[in-house]
């Protein structure tokens, strides 16, 4: 539903406006003095704004300028009397998309603000469509004022071989921007290489990262290059770098600093021009607190750092990732899939407590079961988030004391039947060492 503010100082006009945009669709905001509904413009997400052009102590074309200023991201329409048009039509020239000429007919306004849908709509597919270029299919939106600064952030870094740590919580799409930044730099007809470090195994990490000589140890049965080695010239991802256990950082930031990297089993050294980006989901200043991430190696990680901010912090990038997710999930099923105004606003409404991640999981789904290939409110069961701990952040914090204290009595049970044995309670718990000693130093049982 597009939203749609009207400031104007005639309350007849506001009321007129407010009756025919309602009866015809829209959903309308409006606000008589100038100055408040400029601070309502920039607080509230609108798709069109209707400014006179001749109000007391703000006109429309300073109104204008604010707005613009503050990067306000709706189309402004001016309305103005007769004899204001050389006004209007200067406001055009300063960023204004259109002007209305009072006294104006109602299919004139409406003609007017379904252009303007229209136009939004044209842009956002564009933008859509010029992210997924940029990112080899994968959705990279900067409609938020948030998202474009990080986006201008990446595009400047990208020029440069430095490295980049990328943070933000799971699903804000930090693998997204990584070949982002490969694909804008010099590097992008190199290799881009990504490996979750969380994902393999501690004894497997270093030969897969560094490689390995034949017989360095039981299954090695030839060398082996590593993904530094893979990279080279190109540039390697290291997602969930706080996985890496501390033993291996040393040798990681020695690969960094020297530009060479040490097989396992191999006494020499060879040279690696690999461009590092490293992404966590885990505040690494923490992980130092604790001992568990080496100071030294987040300074030289943290060179250039890029925070995804979550989904629910950037509202208006939903409509134009979910426009992008539905038209690749029509492609897939070689069919045209559209959605309903209702639903696209209750995706701008939901929280997304697992980010871009689970709005595309919400599509897919959605298209999946469509039978129509209409996508509408009941093809996306999200639940209300306006109900009493709907928000599953505000469930997640009340209910964190127990689950900690269940997690240690787990801990604390699979030890005693281990008799102690750290490696096999891990074994038995189905997590690794390193997460074991973690989760050991959290609860205040390390030294027990």
């Amino acid at each position: 539903m597009t939203r749609v503010l009207v400031v104007d100082d005639d309350p007849g006009l506001r009321q007129s406006l407010g009756l025919l945009l309602n009866e015809s669709g829209f959903e309308v905001v409006t606000e008589g003095d100038p100055e408040r509904g400029l601070a309502q413009a920039l607080a509230e997400p609108f798709d069109v704004i209707l400014c006179d052009i001749k109000m007391p102590k703000l006109d429309g074309r300073e109104f204008l300028r604010r707005y613009k200023l503050r990067d306000g991201g709706a189309l402004v329409v001016m309305m103005s009397a007769h004899g204001n048009e050389e006004l209007a039509i200067d406001a055009m020239r300063d960023g204004a998309y259109d002007y209305l000429h009072k006294p104006f007919r109602p299919a004139e306004v409406i003609l007017t603000l379904r252009k303007a849908e229209e136009r939004e709509g044209l842009r956002r597919e564009v933008a859509v469509l010029r992210a997924t270029l940029e990112t080899g299919g994968a959705a990279l939106v900067a409609e938020s004022a948030a998202m474009r600064q990080v986006l201008d952030l990446a595009t400047r870094a990208a020029a440069h071989a430095t490295t980049i740590l990328l943070t933000g919580e799971s699903g804000t799409g930090k693998e997204v921007m990584a070949r982002f930044l490969h694909r804008q730099g010099p590097r992008s007809a190199e290799r881009f290489v990504a490996v979750n470090c969380a994902a393999i195994p501690e004894a497997l990490l270093e030969s897969e990262l560094f490689g390995h000589r034949h017989g360095s140890f039981t299954g090695a049965n030839e060398d082996r290059r590593g993904l530094f080695e893979e990279a080279s010239r190109g540039t390697l991802l290291l997602d969930e770098i706080a996985e890496i256990p501390v033993t291996l950082q040393a040798k990681l930031l020695r690969a960094l600093e020297e530009g060479a990297v040490r097989r396992v089993g191999d006494s020499e050294e060879r040279p690696v021009d690999v461009r590092l980006i490293a992404a966590t989901a885990q505040p690494l200043e923490e992980r130092i607190r604790e001992g568990s991430f080496r100071e030294d190696l987040f300074y030289r990680l943290n060179v250039v750092r890029l925070h995804l901010p979550p989904l629910r912090e950037r509202p208006e990038d939903i409509a134009a990732l979910a426009t992008h997710f539905i038209a690749q999930a029509g492609g897939r099923q070689g069919r045209s899939l559209q959605i309903t105004p209702a639903a696209m606003h209750r995706l701008t409404e939901w929280h997304w407590p697992g980010n871009v991640r689970e709005l595309r999981n919400a599509v897919e789904r959605a298209a999946v079961l469509s039978a129509t290939g209409s996508l509408d409110v009941a093809d996306f069961p999200l639940g209300d988030p306006r109900q009493p701990g709907g928000t599953s952040a505000t469930a997640a914090a009340r209910l964190k004391p127990q689950v900690e204290a269940l997690e240690r009595v787990v801990i604390e049970q699979a030890l005693q039947r281990a008799s102690g044995n750290r490696r096999a309670a891990a074994r038995a718990l189905g997590v690794s060492l390193r997460t074991l000693f973690y989760k050991l130093q959290r609860h205040g049982l390390g030294e027990e």
